[in-house]
């Protein structure tokens, strides 16, 4: 291959990510309980937005990364008086991730192998963030912010690897729910 050719790291990181078959038995183990709680009926429909005409996940992340993202940027800009908005930020974050997990969820009982692989990924990435960011808000409710904004850094550091992830799946494998309106052309619509 030409060295011009050659995908970046990350690219063949991620498609070895996608044939790493040491991962299908924990999506097997997984798969029949997420199927049952968010993967099939009315819940299902809800989840992946068939209400909406496209999946609801990707919405509501932006709520989750929006609000940790403006909590950093308080902590590396603000000044001693943006403590408290910085973690009512985190907080509001926290608050988001469950509905946003469960969209998450709703969309991987429905994808293929591969994509399932990566999207254990994504989880368990985003699960370590979300921990991180719960580290961030429980420091600065104790009053230490300086921790607090220390956790969210590295929270946002590992949220960088999970987005990325998403954003894969999302992007490049076109996984995700969408009416299919959006398949023809504005004349046959």
């Amino acid at each position: 291959m030409n060295p011009v050719e050659r995908p970046p790291a990350i690219v063949r990181w991620t498609l070895r990510l996608e044939d790493a078959t040491v991962l299908d038995a924990a999506v097997q183990a997984l798969e029949p309980t997420i199927r049952t709680v968010l993967g099939t009926g009315t819940r299902a429909s809800v989840l992946r937005g068939d209400w909406l005409g496209h999946a609801v996940h990707p919405l509501l992340t932006d709520l989750v990364l929006g609000t940790w993202t403006s909590a950093s940027v308080l902590d590396l800009f603000g000044g001693t008086e943006s403590s408290a908005p910085a973690q009512r930020l985190v907080g509001t974050g926290l608050l988001a991730v469950g509905p946003t997990a469960w969209t998450g969820w709703a969309e991987w009982s429905a994808a293929g192998p591969r994509d399932k692989r990566v999207g254990l990924v994504h989880a368990v990435t985003n699960g370590l963030a979300i921990g991180m960011y719960a580290a961030s808000w429980v420091a600065r409710r104790r009053g230490r912010h300086g921790s607090g904004a220390r956790f969210a850094l590295a929270g946002a550091a590992v949220s960088g690897v999970g987005g990325y992830l998403g954003a894969h799946l999302a992007s490049a494998r076109k996984l995700g729910s969408r009416h299919p309106a959006y398949g023809k052309s504005s004349v046959e619509v």
